[in-house]
């Protein structure tokens, strides 16, 4: 039985496949709320790691398994790859939640922009259209790369981690993750060529 078909047995509500669902992936789902835990710098304590734990699963099945039934294993992806970011994202907006949660972070880091990508270095044109046009080809551009890269994209634009945080989490070092990005942004800015889009390089 592959991923897809697991997830399908889960998404039908037997409760036999949830069970071996929390038993095959609870040990990998705690291990990285605890690793994002130490990058934001929250000192991780079995309490809030247990809550987040526990919410996660709730989060999972809430709406009748709305966010399960996400997982399409496209392009070979398999369940515990696609578990990585859900459960970074989600434990990183638990933290935004806490009233209490204050970022030691110092380092300055942008990483990748959006602007950086779809910049064309030429005035901005007052089209509103246009943005819209290169946001939504950006989109679909995204959608073409890798798994690996779209997690890197996830952390570092959609939940403004820096660059140092997405090394920690992804367990590279930051010369590996300075050539990620620069790849990154070099095959997207390349998708939007082919698009009609002459950026310059």
């Amino acid at each position: 039985m592959n991923d897809l078909e697991f997830v399908q047995r889960c998404i039908n509500d037997e409760k036999l496949a949830w069970v071996q669902f929390i038993e095959k992936y609870s040990r990998f789902i705690y291990s990285y709320i605890h690793g994002v835990l130490s990058i934001k710098n929250y000192h991780p304590n079995r309490d809030i790691s247990g809550d987040i734990f526990q919410e996660i699963f709730i989060f999972l099945r809430k709406d009748n398994f709305k966010k399960l039934k996400s997982f399409k294993a496209k392009n070979g992806c398999s369940l515990s790859s696609w578990l990585k970011p859900v459960v970074a994202n989600f434990t990183i907006d638990y933290l935004r939640r806490q009233k209490d949660y204050i970022s030691i972070d110092e380092e300055v880091d942008p990483g990748l922009s959006i602007k950086e990508i779809i910049s064309d270095n030429k005035p901005l044109a007052d089209d509103e259209a246009l943005l819209q046009e290169k946001l939504s080809t950006l989109e679909d551009c995204i959608e073409l790369l890798d798994l690996d890269d779209k997690l890197f994209i996830e952390l570092n634009i959609n939940k403004g981690l820096a660059l140092d945080e997405v090394r920690q989490l992804l367990s590279i070092s930051r010369g590996a993750v300075d050539m990620r990005k620069s790849r990154i942004v070099q095959r997207l800015k390349e998708c939007f060529k082919t698009k009609g889009f002459a950026l310059e390089s």
